[in-house]
């Protein structure tokens, strides 16, 4: 029943991709809208479009749903809206407010081998960060999931370095879920504070799907023990240096080259082996070098979607943003 239910669920989501939309080699679907049995009918679906030619996938999607585009990138066509994305946003191009049937869609146009190098890197740790929380898989023609698995790790490891000695699975979940909204801008003003609550406890058991498999992993070779009281459990990590150390050789170069170039640590730029001195030297390079690079990335796609959406619709998708964070900060 509950496969069958999956399988519904994933044939409503995948219908504007049959019915709206030119292919795309890859789609993700995400928000919490899908948190809800019963979601507000005014909320969007939030849909990740990988291609392997945005340029030439826009100018199909002008002539199909022109009316998705605001007037003026209507009139500027398909080589300002890729650049727009590539040299003011962070290479992804959002329509938000799409009117399909009864519902409301956003969706987002990216390269695929930007996704590909930001899943593998942390070059932007845009799309990245979404990926290392629960999403609904539509369109995987190019195995994304399967290099996905390299992100999950490097996304364990980094929240394991940031948590105590002491946690949770629950906290692991959390920690892992904040690492895209370390120093995104719109936590201060148009986000709800309690987002990361409801994400994680809305798809916990997506979370122990997708970790569950590196988690075994870590405690059969030694870095983590686990026990249970009742439902929740509680792990104990390694924080030794030799432990702290393989945590960090895990992570992505984009976040290692910052700890060479802060303490002047020896070996050459590009090295691929930088030690650690010890584990809150690492927590601090790891906080320092995400919330950069979330900061950067939230502010160069908060500009790109202003400048694409004009003004009206920008205040619009705001206000409902602003709303919302205000809800939770009044409740």
């Amino acid at each position: 029943m509950h496969a069958a239910a999956e399988e519904e669920r994933a044939a409503e989501l995948a219908g504007p991709l049959r019915d709206l939309l030119p292919p795309v080699d890859f789609c993700c679907a995400y928000g919490s809208t899908l948190l809800h049995a019963r979601p507000d009918r005014t909320s969007m679906v939030d849909y990740i479009l990988g291609v392997a030619d945005p340029l030439q996938w826009h100018s199909e999607n002008l002539e199909r749903n022109p009316a998705h585009y605001s007037r003026w990138m209507r009139c500027l066509g398909s080589g300002a809206i890729t650049g727009l994305a590539d040299r003011v946003g962070v290479g992804v191009y959002f329509n938000p407010f799409v009117e399909w049937r009864d519902k409301r869609i956003k969706y987002g146009v990216v390269r695929m081998k930007d996704l590909a190098m930001d899943v593998l890197t942390w070059d932007r740790f845009y799309l990245s960060g979404r990926l290392q929380k629960p999403v609904h898989v539509l369109v995987d023609n190019w195995d994304i999931r399967k290099l996905n698995t390299i992100n999950l790790e490097m996304a364990t490891s980094a929240s394991l370095l940031l948590l105590p000695e002491e946690f949770t699975e629950y906290d692991l979940y959390a920690q892992i879920c904040s690492l895209s909204y370390m120093g995104d801008l719109r936590m201060l003003f148009a986000e709800d504070k309690n987002k990361v609550k409801k994400i994680v406890e809305g798809s916990f058991q997506s979370f122990q799907s997708m970790y569950r498999p590196l988690l075994q992993e870590y405690i059969a070779e030694g870095p983590l023990k686990r026990s249970s009281h009742g439902q929740q459990k509680t792990f104990w990590q390694d924080c030794s240096p030799s432990t702290t150390n393989e945590l960090f050789s895990v992570l992505p170069w984009t976040i290692q080259r910052q700890m060479q170039g802060r303490y002047g640590l020896p070996g050459k730029e590009m090295s691929t082996c930088t030690v650690v001195p010890s584990k809150d030297m690492a927590a601090n390079c790891v906080r320092r070098a995400l919330r950069r690079r979330v900061m950067v990335s939230s502010a160069r796609q908060a500009i790109s979607g202003l400048l694409a959406s004009g003004g009206a619709v920008a205040a619009q998708y705001l206000g409902k943003k602003m709303a919302k964070a205000w809800q939770s900060r009044t409740a």
